[in-house]
C-alpha cells in the first residue's frame, strides 16, 4: 500500500483536487491531503469544477500537523508557500517532491472567470498527478 500526503497552505483548493484525483486514478493508494494553515472550508469552486467530472470533495481542510509522526512513501507539495514552511516529519519520509500550481482562489475577474482558473488549473492538476501515479505504480 503506498501511503501519499499532498501539502498546501490552505488545503482549500489544489490540495484537495490532487488527494481526489489520485483516489479516482487507484483506490488502493492511501491518500491524504492537509495545509501548513488550513481554511475554514474547502473552497466552493474547487468543488463545483471537481463535480464537473463526477468526483466529489467531501473532506474539510486539515492540518499537517497531524501526519508529522506518520511515514508516507511520497509527500507532495503543490504550492510555494508549502514547500517553503513544510515541517520535519519525524515519521519516515521518502521522497519529498514540489509540483507548483497557480492558486486559482487568488484569481481575478468575473465569477466566470474564476471558474475558467480553476478548470485550468484542475487539468494541470489531473494531468501532473496522473503522470505521477503512473510512474509510483511501476515501482
Amino acid at each position: 500500500m503506498t501511503n501519499i500526503l499532498i501539502l498546501c497552505t490552505g488545503n482549500s483548493c489544489r490540495s484537495q483536487m490532487a488527494e481526489a484525483f489520485l483516489k479516482s486514478f487507484d483506490s488502493q493508494l492511501e491518500v491524504y491531503s492537509a495545509g501548513t494553515h488550513p481554511s475554514a472550508q474547502v473552497h466552493p469552486n474547487a468543488i463545483a469544477v471537481m463535480k464537473e467530472l463526477g468526483i466529489s470533495l467531501t473532506g474539510y481542510p486539515t492540518s499537517v500537523d497531524q501526519f508529522i509522526r506518520q511515514p508516507f512513501d511520497y509527500v507532495f507539495t503543490v504550492c510555494d508557500h508549502a514547500k517553503e514552511t513544510c515541517p520535519v516529519f519525524t515519521g519516515k519520509v521518502t521522497p519529498r517532491l514540489h509540483i507548483g500550481f497557480d492558486d486559482p482562489a487568488e484569481a481575478k475577474g468575473t465569477d466566470q472567470e474564476s471558474l475558467a482558473t480553476f478548470r485550468r488549473v484542475r487539468d494541470e492538476i489531473r494531468e501532473k498527478f496522473y503522470q505521477l501515479y503512473l510512474d509510483i505504480s511501476k515501482k
